[in-house]
């Protein structure tokens, strides 16, 4: 991995990255993945809530405010999805996100997958930098997709 953030550089500026799902704002992340993403808008909130209790979370918070998410889903052992990445407008633009992936990557629990897996419209950029290429043979893969209907 290519990538190398100062975790002191940002944790002197009152940032913080944590698993401890009992820090994470649901009205942050439902707010954010609800009105502002592309990809989870009409998620009801209870279904968001039962996401976030079968996940690995990485929450990113400043002076103990979220700014920032992304969801993990995995066996911990062969294959791990990311899923539900955002940081928050305001504070886009300074390197949180390429430091939750570098969080993320470095999880040890996360260590030693065979494969890992995400969908993005537009952050290619920072994902290559973490080692996400292209589906090797697409024609493999299916899906059923289901999208959020207003409730």
């Amino acid at each position: 991995m290519a990538v190398f953030m100062n975790d002191e550089a940002f944790t002197k500026k009152g940032f913080l990255i944590s698993t401890d799902k009992a820090l994470l704002d649901f009205d942050v992340i439902f707010n954010y993945l609800d009105r502002e993403s592309y990809w989870a808008k009409n998620i009801a909130p209870q279904r968001l809530q039962t996401a976030i209790e079968g996940s690995l979370c990485f929450g990113v918070y400043k002076d103990g405010n979220q700014v920032g998410f992304a969801r993990i889903i995995s066996d911990m052992a062969t294959f791990a999805y990311l899923c539900d990445v955002f940081i928050l407008p305001a504070y886009q633009g300074a390197g949180l996100s390429k430091w939750m992936m570098q969080t993320i990557m470095a999880y040890p629990g996360l260590q030693g997958l065979r494969r890992w897996s995400l969908a993005t419209l537009d952050a290619q950029g920072l994902y290559k930098q973490f080692g996400f290429t292209p589906l090797t043979n697409p024609e493999q893969w299916m899906q059923i997709f289901t999208p959020y209907k207003a409730e």
